[in-house]
């Protein structure tokens, strides 16, 4: 009885061991649901890099949230513009990003609130969706 049992124990040991030489299919590490900061990565990496050239005031990467300060485009120095990026969802889509912005005018030394164009923020979050997108494909090319 014993010689039978190891008979069976050698032969599952090398069965398994037979498929042991097969490669193991690559885990796709581009997926568009990555959790390791609470939101989409992908995401929260393009809205910081679309937002590099503001002063950034609040950056929470569990609650997916990006304030900026008020920022004075040389070219137009009576308006600033004032940023908050809210990541929603942990998947790469377009309805998990929001963009809300805060304009004023420069009125005889006084900041005057002002209305923001739609298209601007549209514009904004469109950047964003694309840069996510494009770390997207370069990772899974990797």
């Amino acid at each position: 009885m014993r010689f039978n049992q190891f008979v069976l124990v050698t032969a599952s040991v090398l069965a398994l061991a037979a498929c042991g030489g097969k490669e193991r299919p690559k885990t796709d590490l581009a997926a568009s649901q990555v959790t390791t900061i609470g939101v989409n990565s992908y995401l929260w990496r393009a809205s910081l890099d679309a937002l590099s050239f503001m002063p950034l005031l609040q950056t929470d990467s569990a609650g997916g949230v990006i304030v900026t300060d008020w920022y004075v485009n040389p070219n137009s120095p009576g308006e600033r513009m004032k940023l908050t990026v809210s990541i929603l969802d942990q998947d790469l889509r377009a309805d998990a990003l929001r963009v809300a912005a805060s304009r004023e005018v420069n009125q005889n030394g006084q900041w005057v609130a002002a209305p923001t164009r739609a298209a601007t923020v549209q514009k904004l979050e469109g950047i964003i969706l694309t840069k996510a997108r494009d770390l997207r494909r370069s990772a899974i090319a990797d």
